[in-house]
């Protein structure tokens, strides 16, 4: 089974898990990076007018990625990882979801947070990749061991 991990980190924690991640489970890495990189003040979700809050108050909002998708017809199972933004995906994950053809592939979700879940991600991947099995998915830490992370791929 070919497998890839396709992530958006904003800090660095979700692209250290999905680095882990993709060596456990064997698979290919790719980062879902925005055209337009987020700063430090475009992530500031006390600021009721910072990117990222206008971003994820609207939720036909699709930023533009700096790559496009990568050719998906040789994975069968593709994990998204993403931190959490006001307890679903951001925005630039369903930009993602709606640039490919995930028919036939099986999705997992996974996350960072500092404590919060997976929220509504796994019934949002439904609904923006239709055609694609969504697995429930999982909250990783960045610090995951690689026998955790074998160990859960393992059993998907």
């Amino acid at each position: 089974m070919k497998t890839l991990v396709a992530y958006f980190s904003a800090s660095g924690v979700t692209a250290r898990a999905a680095k882990r991640l993709a060596e456990a489970a064997g698979a290919d890495l790719f980062e879902i990076a925005p055209a337009v990189p987020y700063t430090r003040a475009d992530l500031n979700w006390m600021d009721k007018k910072s990117r990222s809050t206008v971003e994820m108050n609207d939720r036909s909002c699709r930023p533009a990625m700096a790559a496009g998708v990568p050719d998906l017809a040789q994975y069968d199972r593709v994990f998204v990882g993403f931190p959490v933004w006001w307890y679903r995906e951001p925005s630039i994950i369903d930009t993602f979801l709606e640039s490919g053809d995930f028919s036939g592939k099986t999705l997992i979700p996974f996350c960072t947070s500092g404590g919060s879940g997976l929220g509504e991600s796994a019934d949002n991947f439904r609904a923006l990749a239709p055609g694609a099995k969504v697995l429930a998915g999982k909250r990783l830490t960045g610090r995951d061991t690689a026998a955790a992370l074998r160990s859960w791929v393992e059993s998907l």
